[in-house]
């Protein structure tokens, strides 16, 4: 079996083109919702977030406020890799335990890891896929589905690793500029190359 991971930068569609290979019947892993699962309520994560971040980065309920810690670490570089060391192991051992759950049967699985590169994780796997879009979709994006201003979107988008190099390092590259269908051609293409 195939190890393939899908990356590419905040908000340029890779809950699409997962949910496109799944359509095509490709197993995936979303690591997204495993770090949500890492820091949930009564976690150790979450306790080792509290501890480093303190209770203001909890809501009402004790639950992680997602949008207060985001104000933090997108705008603090060693806050975001304080974060990152707490939630980043956690999902790795998750996704390569998946991985080993796999059938034999599989000829290759996805999984989702937005910050791919940079953990250095790409090595772990033998395709990777990035999916980039042009900068100002991007930062629409990133602020329509946030709900953050422009330069808030923008501190987001520095975070990470800039699209270029990404697009440069892939295996496959599937644009999302465009319109759904042609970004759903794009998935069925590397599927075959894949398959």
């Amino acid at each position: 079996m195939r190890r393939v991971a899908l990356t590419g930068g905040i908000a340029t569609g890779k809950s699409h083109v997962r949910s496109q290979f799944e359509s095509l019947g490709v197993r995936t892993i979303d690591a997204d919702t495993l770090a949500h699962e890492v820091v949930a309520v009564g976690t150790p994560g979450l306790e080792a977030v509290v501890t480093r971040f303190g209770r203001a980065v909890l809501d009402r309920d004790g639950a992680l406020d997602r949008r207060k810690l985001a104000s933090i670490v997108f705008a603090n570089a060693d806050a975001r890799r304080d974060l990152e060391h707490i939630i980043h192991p956690a999902v790795k051992t998750a996704i390569d335990a998946w991985f080993a759950s796999l059938g034999q049967d599989v000829r290759f699985a996805i999984a989702d890891i937005p910050l791919l590169y940079e953990t250095g994780r790409d090595r772990d796997f033998e395709a990777v896929i990035v999916t980039a879009c042009d900068p100002d979709t991007q930062l629409r994006r990133v602020m329509a589905r946030d709900g953050v201003t422009a330069a808030d979107a923008r501190a987001r988008i520095r975070a990470q690793l800039p699209m270029d190099e990404k697009v440069t390092r892939a295996n496959y590259v599937i644009r999302t500029d465009g319109t759904i269908e042609e970004t759903n051609a794009q998935v069925r293409a590397v599927h075959r190359a894949l398959g």
